[in-house]
């Protein structure tokens, strides 16, 4: 496997593509972005530190669970998400760290933006990724993703991939 030098702008490209593919429901694409070891995670809110043994988080998927949960948002028998909310995701202050090692550092604030049946939301936060160079592109290794939110009202779930 030949290993090529990523720059900045690749990392920020392949963040870019990530939100474009979710907004578009591309959700089977978004899968394949992550490693076979990757893991996603939306740990507590107001306890980002918290441990997935330890406490309950909103999501803490391995590969395999990622995917199921694609392909169970894409059908129509998941009613909260069908017909598929509108998103608009909005990547910005994108912090790139360890370039040059093995996993690539990337730190972001978020808004993710969606509307369905006449009501809006707006879940805002910030995002760690671990990313890995694989066949010869960017990958997902790790996902972090921290609500900066009092609460998840007014519904109190998370029916989108954030």
């Amino acid at each position: 496997m030949t290993v090529t030098a990523v720059t900045q702008q690749d990392v920020v490209n392949f963040l870019y593509t990530e939100a474009k593919i979710l907004d578009e429901w591309r959700l089977l694409e978004w899968a394949d972005l992550f490693t076979d070891d990757a893991t996603y995670m939306v740990p507590p809110i107001g306890d980002p530190e918290a441990s997935p043994t330890e406490s309950l988080f909103y999501i803490h998927d391995n590969r395999s669970r990622l995917q199921e949960r694609a392909e169970r948002l894409l059908k129509k028998e998941a009613h909260v998400e069908y017909p598929h909310s509108t998103t608009l995701r909005n990547y910005t202050n994108i912090l790139v760290d360890d370039l040059d090692s093995d996993v690539i550092k990337v730190e972001c604030n978020f808004a993710t933006h969606r509307t369905k049946r006449e009501v809006s939301d707006t879940f805002i936060g910030k995002s760690y990724y671990e990313l890995v160079q694989q066949d010869g592109g960017l990958a997902i290794k790790n996902k972090k993703v921290i609500l900066h939110l009092d609460s998840l009202r007014p519904h109190g779930k998370i029916s989108l991939i954030l």
